[in-house]
């Protein structure tokens, strides 16, 4: 069972920050696992502050994706790591208090851990970003920090066994890191 990977969806989540890690992850032999508070479809969006403009986040309707499981029935030793897609789904689904327990699980067993955009809102609820940096889209900034991680504006952040970039546009710069943790937990997994 070293080849699964969750990947946190609701309705709302970041169409190309959902789909590009479920793809990367399956590059590597990986198996994604979409997980969301139900086993059901969900709608994605994509977002974007236009040049033309705008100085708000723009939303359009993206593709749908399937949950494969529910939050309450994930076993989350099963899996090899976890990625907290953006978008505004973590603002809905962070209290859910099944994803608090699997994301606490992922940080105190030291597992992969990815997180792009507002998914920083989904680890910060379940407590675990005290004393951590991370990368996310600057309006989290003050998620973050009030639970007492750190804001770094850059592409790409690594601590320790998460890995976390701003936005979308971040994807290229942050993603191969957190690939790098899983292929090292892969093989931690099978050779116990």
């Amino acid at each position: 069972m070293s080849d699964k990977v969750l990947i946190i969806v609701g309705d709302a989540t970041e169409t190309v920050d959902t789909l590009y890690p479920y793809l990367r992850v399956q590059e590597e032999g990986f198996v994604p696992v979409v997980s969301g508070p139900e086993a059901r479809r969900y709608h994605m969006v994509l977002h974007e502050v236009p040049a033309d403009g705008w100085d708000i986040t723009r939303e359009f309707e993206g593709y749908t994706i399937q949950a494969d499981i529910a939050f309450r029935d994930i076993e989350p030793a099963e899996y090899v790591g976890i990625f907290f897609s953006g978008g505004r789904a973590p603002e809905y689904i962070r209290d859910d208090p099944d994803l608090i327990e699997i994301t606490r699980y992922y940080f105190k067993q030291n597992k992969p851990v990815g997180c792009v955009c507002h998914g920083v809102e989904i680890p910060a609820r379940a407590g675990c970003v005290k004393d951590r940096r991370m990368a996310t889209v600057p309006k989290c900034q003050f998620d973050l920090e009030v639970c007492g991680g750190t804001f770094v504006n850059e592409p790409c952040v690594v601590d320790g066994n998460m890995v976390s970039g701003r936005t979308w546009h971040d994807h290229g710069h942050y993603m191969k890191h957190w690939i790098n943790l899983l292929i090292a937990e892969r093989e931690r997994m099978l050779a116990q």
